[in-house]
């Protein structure tokens, strides 16, 4: 899926670098281009392609302080100097939008779901946004901004993939010390999405295009992402259950939302030599998918690389019921009633239902 990414804040401007340097480090091609929007000049610094200061009549460069509305008002304020930026980036061949930002902070929060309707508003592709979830460890502020933020983003994008940053975290390693580590996890994950359908080595038996990807965001809300690899057999039918356990692990170990099993779509990408990809492995774990997530919509198909390893790649769409989201959702509105400017909340699950849960836009 030949895209554009924008990261938005801090966090997506590291996280669109490390997506960028995964591609062309892979040489998928999928990334066409990227930008950095930020309030703060510091964080911008480095980062290997355009930029864009916001705000800069408001916060002098400075940044928004993790004030998330402040960030939305820039980003409504400013828009016009994004989308500057990304004239003539955006061609007949571009077949997505990807807005990039962690949910805890204040320019991504609030920034990112401004920018992702100003997108659709304009361009004729699907705007789909990319959200990082604070750990539980990284204070009550960051639970409230991602709170806040996370039911705006998700519906004014086409829709939007989450990365929980707990999913990653190593026992024993602290939040800051695992942030590129985490950043790394995500972009190879994101990145071999991406890349399915692309021109690369080998000819897929049963081709995963970007439609496949597009039909699977298509129902909106939230989506999850789950990656699992192994040594793979020379011999096709020896991979039978590495395919299988493989794609079991994916959904159920190495998910970017832990226990987000129940949704309404699902992809299912095989990565490795076509050789020694079998076919009726990769039956064998759609069907397993069909019936974990309760998805009557569930499509599979493989990626030819260039591996002594399988790898598999699990698009779930439409997760936002999962108990991971409630129990985000019940810690971000705890810590809005712990914050000195908090408001009263109401139950979590009602909230998510509703259309009166603190839109910043």
């Amino acid at each position: 899926m030949k895209t554009l990414l924008i990261g938005v804040g801090q966090a997506g401007g590291k996280l669109t670098r490390e997506l960028v340097d995964y591609d062309d480090r892979m040489e998928f091609g999928a990334v066409r281009g990227a930008v950095g929007v930020n309030t703060a000049s510091a964080d911008l610094r480095g980062l290997p392609f355009e930029t864009v200061l916001v705000g800069q009549d408001r916060v002098n460069g400075q940044g928004v302080g993790g004030d998330n509305e402040l960030g939305a008002d820039v980003l409504e304020s400013d828009a016009r100097e994004v989308l500057s930026a990304l004239e003539g980036r955006i061609t007949a061949g571009t077949e997505s939008i990807f807005v990039v930002a962690g949910l805890g902070g204040g320019t991504g929060s609030g920034g990112a779901p401004v920018l992702a309707r100003e997108l659709a508003r304009i361009y004729d592709v699907p705007v789909y946004g990319i959200g990082i979830l604070p750990g539980r460890d990284e204070g009550a502020m960051y639970q409230v901004n991602a709170g806040r933020s996370l039911k705006t983003f998700a519906r004014e994008a086409d829709a939007l993939l989450l990365a929980d940053n707990d999913a990653f975290r190593s026992v024993g390693e602290s939040i800051t010390e695992g942030f590129d580590a985490i950043n790394r996890e995500i972009a190879k994950r994101v990145g071999l999405l991406l890349a399915a359908g692309e021109s690369v080595e080998g000819v897929a038996e049963s081709v995963v295009d970007s439609s496949e990807i597009i039909n699977t965001f298509r129902d909106g809300g939230i989506a999850a992402l789950g990656y699992a690899a192994a040594e793979a057999a020379p011999d096709a039918e020896a991979n039978i259950n590495t395919v299988t356990s493989t794609a079991r692990r994916a959904v159920l170990a190495g998910s970017s939302l832990p226990d987000a099993t129940d949704a309404d779509a699902a992809l299912l990408i095989v990565a490795g030599d076509p050789d020694a990809i079998p076919r009726k492995g990769v039956e064998r774990a759609r069907q397993w998918i069909e019936e974990e997530t309760g998805s009557l919509q569930v499509r599979g198909g493989d990626f030819p690389l260039s591996s002594d390893r399988l790898a598999a790649v699990v698009l779930l769409g439409g997760v936002e019921r999962s108990e991971r989201i409630q129990s985000f959702m019940e810690r971000a509105a705890e810590a809005r009633e712990t914050d000195a400017a908090g408001e009263s909340s109401t139950d979590p699950g009602a909230e998510w239902a509703s259309d009166d849960l603190d839109d910043l836009v």
